[in-house]
């Protein structure tokens, strides 16, 4: 158990930490930013994790299934989190799961036949723009509303055209003579 393993399996144990402020007054109203702290922390454990790993050639392959796997939960879980809330469309979080799926099915098709579908920098871009999303949808502040409102647009577009990006550029992986 290696240390970006050891970020990556905090960043899952964090997750009912961050629904329970985002869901509940606990904390009264610095519940919310409770919630963002934890958000904010397990995101940057994400990008520690994967420097470290590729840094220090500690690339593992519980790390490779587990990494994406804790992003996709700490993503979706905020999303819908904030459907609950009130302050995100539960068709734009539909969209956006639905791609992750997608995704993940994709990369299991292609790994079955061997090969292995790198995260694109559109894909790259799409995590980036979820993530200062779900702060800013968070951090709910009046005065940058509209910023709020462009970022997830943005967020939306960057998902919707990243998966197009990975189909495109690996539709040879739906073919049955791969191998």
């Amino acid at each position: 158990m290696n240390l970006p393993n050891k970020l990556t399996l905090i960043r899952v144990a964090m997750i009912p930490f961050f629904v329970f402020f985002m869901l509940t007054d606990y904390a009264g109203p610095v519940s919310k930013w409770i919630a963002l702290a934890i958000f904010i922390i397990a995101s940057l454990t994400d990008l520690l994790d994967g420097k470290i790993a590729r840094k220090y050639n500690l690339v593992t392959n519980f790390g490779k299934f587990m990494d994406p796997l804790a992003d996709k939960l700490l993503v979706c879980a905020a999303m819908i989190c904030l459907v609950e809330m009130a302050k995100l469309p539960a068709w734009m979080v539909i969209i956006i799961i639905s791609r992750e799926f997608i995704i993940s099915g994709f990369r299991l098709i292609a790994s079955d036949n061997g090969v292995v579908i790198a995260a694109s920098y559109w894909g790259k871009f799409k995590t980036t723009f979820q993530m200062v999303m779900i702060c800013l949808l968070i951090a709910d502040i009046t005065a940058i509303a509209i910023l709020t409102q462009m970022v997830t647009w943005i967020a939306l577009i960057l998902t919707v055209v990243s998966l197009i990006d990975y189909l495109v550029k690996n539709k040879n992986v739906m073919k049955e003579d791969v191998k």
